[in-house]
């Protein structure tokens, strides 16, 4: 008993009651993760989370007074701070951006199926990044922006040559990282262990000189467009 893992103590923020009731139900049916509190807006977010010291926040991006932006900024000033899961039904540039430039690790669209929320908490909690598809596309797509054929013709050659230098299992897996799927997902996708996907994972950030899992992605369009 001594050498299992305590479960990964979470904290829901929702405006919406509903919303609340229906993640801690999906979230407390599984063994290894827990919801220790729940708040209804930002302020009440920060009291919990100086209270409760969680490991994942999952955080609503729009609720009236404080902001789940604004809260998350001030809770990741904390000394060893939560990771940051933001859920939101809105999905635009400037949220999805704005969640990442808050400093939060993932972005996933409350539509999202349970079992992909949940892959989400997990791979925040393990201090991964995540964006669903939809937020990765937005991501891309803000980042990269309007660009002449020539700049897109030097990026696609550029691109190319990078990921040449990738196994055919680390340039698989750098294309699910670019759909948008966290380390469980990848690891369904390409039938090997999770280990196996960080595995493949930390090469790529080697092999590509990239910090971070969006950058993978944005090789992979600036590759494939």
């Amino acid at each position: 008993m001594d050498n299992e893992r305590e479960p990964v103590r979470v904290v829901i923020v929702d405006d919406e009651q509903l919303v609340r009731v229906a993640l801690r139900l999906v979230i407390d049916g599984e063994p290894d993760l827990t919801v220790v509190a729940e708040a209804a807006d930002g302020d009440a977010a920060i009291t919990v989370v100086d209270e409760q010291r969680p490991d994942v926040v999952l955080m609503d991006v729009r609720m009236p007074g404080r902001d789940g932006l604004s809260a998350t900024r001030e809770i990741l000033t904390r000394r060893a701070p939560p990771r940051v899961l933001m859920l939101t039904t809105f999905d635009s540039d400037a949220l999805v951006l704005g969640a990442l430039d808050a400093g939060a690790l993932g972005f996933v669209l409350k539509d999202t199926p349970p079992p992909r929320i949940l892959d989400a908490v997990r791979t925040v909690a393990e201090g991964n990044p995540v964006l669903s598809p939809a937020a990765t596309a937005r991501v891309i797509a803000a980042a990269t922006g309007p660009r002449s054929s020539y700049a897109r013709d030097s990026s696609r050659e550029a691109a190319r040559k990078q990921l040449a230098a990738l196994t055919e299992r680390e340039l698989e897996t750098a294309r699910a990282i670019a759909d948008g799927l966290g380390n469980p997902e990848i690891a369904r996708r390409l039938h090997i262990s999770i280990a196996t996907v960080k595995a493949h994972t930390g090469n790529l950030f080697a092999k590509l000189a990239v910090e971070n899992r969006v950058q993978i992605a944005l090789l992979v369009r600036d590759a494939e467009e």
